[in-house]
This record gives structure tokens, sequence and C-alpha cells, in this order.
């Protein structure tokens, strides 16, 4: 049967399992909207605030539920307005699919009105992108994006659809949902050398990233920290991916990781890496990362071995496979005496901390924590607030904590809370700071029309506040442009937004508020005015070692 290109793109969405799509209409996507409009009821479409916020929302609601974020803009600004998007995404191996109109295939290359190589822009930015500019090549293009986007190292995939193509007909027949490809095993032989290695090791560690979140290995690592009694830390990307009560689970670790994590990283004699790909925050000075270990590195992407860090074994494999077989085949451990000595660095770690207002951003977090259930999606901006919310917040379930790791895109947590509200039906939570919710409060109008459950705590100091931390720390305390010196009433937009505004000046008046939002279904915002000389901590200083970590204030003020 002959139907138009705009409805073989909302068929083929909807066949591939696509329930909701983010967006926001224009000239070139018309076709496309008019489709949605008459499948509205099997087809949701979240209509955002601004083309970013919608990359986000889409962002976020696949990180939250696991399937393919879709979103749609029109051509030209509308396109472009995703890249910051789509770049986030990929930094982070997030599958999505984003579906871009363009002016008419003999308009191409002209300058035509809101004409944009949106291929050429998003090139480095994508998994992989098309233009289609044939109807009959659409249902298979938009199945083979979805094939890509989950397949690997998941990431986003941009379809370029000319206006003509929406427009003229073509044969359309109703697929299978398509399945990824294959999933590279890895050799037998390397998982010999692995274990081999680790049954050499007096002090094995197992560090964690990003991969075992998207793959769900989170039982496989615990499985093999259980059988080879080693110690596991995590990325921030790796958040959420074991229950943070594991007993043998050390935290975060890295430059504002937790101190047990990232002095027994130090000291171990064997690092089993999987999934995650060895950042400079992560590391800080290379030539001196873990120099008594050697590592074994697991990765799905072939890529990321060797890339930061030198690996004595690099091996390409399903991850969560990977995990099984060693698992599986290695005689158990006992590391009692590093075991004790990891505890130990847990005391060693215990420091006071100076709270320098009447409003710690600690306590806000352990209110929010213990208050909502285990299951509830938090999202983050970036800043500091994000690096209190990975050290602090106890997360028991997978796929639960939304944020912006590897391109750091302040911004991004309103749009990552719409998409995961939406896409669990739940709660959920954004903590952001001052400068973060600026980049994109105008979602605000999104979570209000949406009628959707969402929490937003702003950790307002009147500062950029990460960059003041280190403007305080390593520039002489030169405070360039990081005093923000607005007069925005964060209580007063909100409720322009037609949202619940509060604000909180101590810990007292935030779990009153608290009492009262925690029940409310609604977008309720509470502004807390938390001190300007509040630090992240510890902090390895960028480039630095373990060795130099700074633990505490009292460090800096003696």
């Amino acid at each position: 049967m002959k139907i138009p290109g705009a409805q073989i793109i909302i068929e083929t969405l909807i066949e591939q399992g696509c329930d909701t799509v983010f967006g926001y209409p224009g000239g070139s996507v018309l076709n496309i909207y008019d489709e949605l409009y008459k499948n509205s009821d099997r087809i949701r479409h979240v209509l955002t605030a601004h083309e970013q916020g919608a990359s986000h929302a889409a962002d976020g609601y696949a990180r939250a539920t696991g399937k393919v974020g879709v979103v749609i803009a029109t051509s030209g600004p509308g396109a472009t307005n995703l890249v910051t998007g789509l770049a986030t995404a990929y930094l982070d191996s997030v599958p999505m699919v984003a579906i871009t109109g363009n002016v008419s295939v003999d308009l191409l290359g002209r300058d035509s009105f809101q004409e944009v190589d949106i291929m050429g822009v998003t090139l480095p930015v994508t998994k992989h992108n098309y233009i289609v500019k044939k109807t009959e090549d659409l249902a298979d293009t938009i199945r083979e994006a979805f094939k890509i986007a989950k397949s690997g190292r998941p990431g986003p995939v941009l379809i370029d659809i000319p206006k003509n193509v929406q427009i003229d007909s073509a044969e359309y027949e109703k697929g299978e949902q398509v399945a990824p490809y294959p999933k590279l095993i890895a050799a037998d032989d390397e998982l010999s050398l692995a274990i081999q290695m680790l049954e050499k090791a007096e002090r094995p560690f197992i560090y964690m990233g990003g991969g075992i979140y998207r793959t769900d290995a989170g039982q496989q690592i615990i499985a093999l920290s259980e059988k080879i009694d080693a110690p596991v830390a995590s990325s921030m990307m790796g958040l959420s991916a074991i229950p943070y009560d594991y007993p043998r689970f050390l935290g975060m670790q890295g430059m504002h990781g937790d101190y047990a994590a990232s002095k027994a990283m130090d000291e171990a004699d064997l690092i089993l890496a999987a999934g995650v790909r060895f950042s400079d925050r992560a590391t800080g000075n290379k030539a001196k990362f873990s120099p008594h270990a050697k590592i074994i590195h697991i990765d799905t992407d072939t890529a990321e071995l060797s890339k930061n860090i030198n690996a004595h074994l690099g091996i390409v494999g399903d991850i969560k496979d990977a995990l099984e077989r060693i698992t599986a085949a290695i005689e158990p451990r006992e590391h009692k005496q590093w075991i004790e000595q990891c505890a130990a660095l847990r005391q060693e770690a215990l420091v006071s901390y100076k709270n320098y207002g009447n409003i710690s951003p600690y306590d806000i977090i352990h209110e929010v924590n213990a208050r909502y259930p285990q299951d509830t999606v938090v999202a983050t901006d970036v800043g500091q607030h994000q690096m209190w919310v990975a050290q602090t917040y106890h997360f028991t379930k997978p796929h639960t904590f939304l944020t912006s790791g590897g391109l750091g895109t302040m911004g991004y947590g309103m749009g990552a809370a719409i998409g995961g509200a939406v896409g669990t039906g739940k709660k959920a939570v954004l903590f952001t700071g001052d400068g973060s919710f600026g980049m994109n409060l105008n979602e605000l109008a999104t979570a209000v029309s949406q009628n959707l459950p969402l929490t937003i705590i702003i950790m307002n100091n009147g500062v950029l506040g990460m960059v003041r931390q280190w403007q305080t720390l390593f520039y002489h305390k030169h405070y360039s442009n990081t005093t923000l010196n607005r007069a925005t009433d964060f209580v007063k937009l909100a409720e322009a937004f037609g949202a619940k505004g509060y604000r909180a000046e101590t810990i007292d008046q935030f779990r009153q508020i608290m009492d009262t939002v925690e029940k409310d279904n609604g977008v309720n915002l509470i502004d807390c005015l938390i001190d300007e000389d509040e630090m992240v901590l510890p902090m390895v200083p960028p480039g630095g070692t373990v060795e130099q970590i700074i633990v505490s204030r009292k460090e800096l003020e003696q």
C-alpha cells in the first residue's frame, strides 16, 4: 500500500516500539506533525520550549527507560538547536534517533530559507547520520537508525528528511522491531589471561563505568567481586549500576570521588576496568596513575582500549558476557587483609567538613534521599551540585541517575528530568544550580504543561560555584565573571510558569517545605540559599595525584 512519507515515518516509529517523541514543529516538518496529530492515540508527542530541551528530554527518557529516545526538529535553527543534546548523548553513549526536516531535494545547496547541512554539522557528534532523498528509502533507513543507535556502544543517530520526501508516497509494509547487531564476544584466550592475572593479584580492584550502567551488568560486577573478594568503585557514569550499600562498594572514584575509592585504586596491584574510558577527571596525572597496578580493560568499543591509560590486557567484547565467563571459570579468592585495608581507608575519610551557611547541600540531598522511593529518577545539571549528588545520594536502583558526564552540559538537567518523568510515569527530582538552571529554565513551561510530578531543587549560591572553587584554589581568588549579581526571584519565576515556588534559608525550613512538596504531584521548585564558599571535597587537583588529594577545608585554612 502506498502512503505519504510522513505517514511512513510515524508508522515505522511505532513499529520500532516508540511510544513517545519530543520535539518542536516548524515549516519543514509540518507533514510529520500532521501525522502525529492523526495518530495521537498511538504515539505521544511532548512539546518542549526549545529544541535543546527536547534533545535532553529524549536523552533522559532513554537513560531512564533503556529505550531509544526520539526527538524531532525542523530544518535550519531547529536542527542546529539539537547539536548540544546530540553531543551530550554521544559522549555518554545514549541511544537516540533525531529526525530533522529539510528543504526539498531540489532546493538543497541553494541557501534556501532555513536550510543547513545538518549532516555536516553533526557528523562529529553522532554515531551515524543520513539524509533520505527518496521516500522509498524512508522505512528501512529509520529501522537501520534504531538498530545502530542501540547496538554495541549505543549513541545518537540523525536522519535528515527533505520536505518532498515527506510528501511523496511510497510502498510501506510493516516490519518487525529491529534487534541490535550481534554482540562481539570476548576471545577465550583473552579471558583465560584475565583469570590468570586475577588469581595472582593480592590487591585486586574492580572499576566500573557507564558501560555497566548501560548494559545492566551490575549483578555481574557484584558476582565477580564476591568470587574474588575485591572492592568495587565507580566512575560517575557508573553510579546506580549497583546498590550503594553493597559492602564492597567504595563509591565514586576520581577528582571528586570518595577518598577510600581513589586511595584504594592507587594502592591496588591489579585493576579490572569494565565499561570505563579513563577520562582525565578519573585519572589525574596519567603518568602516575595507579603505579603498582596491572590493568585489565574490558569494553565493547575497541577504540577505548589503551586510549587514555595503557592496558596490560585489553579485551573487546560484550561486558556482561565477559564478566559472567570470568566469574564462572575463576577459583574463589580471599583477600582479607586487602579488604580490611580498604575498610580502614573508609574510616580515615570520615573527616569534619566546615559548613559555611545555614543550610548544607549535603543535608539537603540526604533529606530528599530519605523521603523519596528508591526508584525515583534523579537528574542533575553540571557543577558543584552534580558532584554533591554523586558523592551523597544513595542510589539503589539502576537507571535512576541522569547526568551529563562526558560533555558536562550545563542546562542538561531540566530536559533530562522531564524525559525521566515522562518515561517512567513517576516523580522525578532535579538538583541544579542557579547558573545551570538559568541555561534552560524555559523548560519549566514544558513540565507544567505536561502536568509532570517534578521537584526542582536549586542550590543557589549566587555564583558559578565550581568555576569559583577553581578560582579560589588555583587562580589566587581572581573571581572573574563568576559572581552572577542577578536579581532573579526563582520563587516568583516558578509561579509565573504555573509551578509552585518555595525558598529555604535553613535546613529546618527545607524540611518543612518538603513535608508539603513530597505529597504534591505537580511541579515544585525549592530555592535553597547556600553559601558561596561551599566547596566540593575531596578533590584531586587537575593533573594531580592521589597523594595531593584535598580532603577537608581544614587543609586549606592552615
